[in-house]
């Protein structure tokens, strides 16, 4: 299992709602729980991994916390308030960061991995990150959400940035 890089196709793509939950999503769900831990993450969406399904996985707990993976099947945003500007980072869009504006207060429904359904209140990085994946599922990057001159400045960084990027794989 790999993470995707910006601009491949599959992070464009829509991703459908999980249909049933077997042995093979619980298997995909722990190698994308410990691909975010690897990749020093606190979100994963499926299709930055190359499947696009409803699903994502956060941790937000911070490092000196235990770990605290939370799994979230076919979620929708079900209500939202306020607005927060913050720094916004992604594993697909590595070395790179910028400032965002989001809501600063969500809650989102869905399934946990049983297929049990929950509700996730949150406000700061858990409104941040459950609002980043919930894009990711519906084709959209957080670069796609700059403003057009911080955009600019991405697609200006960004080649060097990828050719950076190949350069350490090389190296490894």
């Amino acid at each position: 299992m790999k993470i995707f890089v910006y601009p491949h196709e599959i992070l464009k793509t829509k991703a459908k709602p999980v249909s049933s939950i077997d042995g093979a999503l619980q298997s995909f769900i722990d190698e994308m729980i410990e691909l975010m831990y690897r990749a020093k993450g606190v979100g994963l969406a499926a299709n930055q991994v190359g499947e696009a399904i409803r699903l994502f996985v956060m941790d937000v707990s911070g490092s000196d916390a235990p770990p605290n993976p939370v799994v979230v099947i076919n979620p929708v945003i079900t209500a939202t308030e306020g607005t927060e500007v913050a720094e916004e980072g992604c594993l697909s869009v590595p070395h790179f960061s910028a400032k965002l504006s989001r809501a600063a207060k969500v809650e989102v429904k869905g399934f946990d991995r049983n297929g049990k359904e929950i509700s996730i209140e949150g406000d700061g990085l858990t409104a941040r990150c459950l609002q980043h994946e919930i894009d990711h599922l519906d084709g959209i990057c957080f670069v796609d959400r700059l403003s057009p001159l911080k955009r600019a400045m991405f697609r200006k960084k960004w080649p060097k940035i990828l050719q950076r990027l190949e350069q350490e794989q090389e190296n490894e």
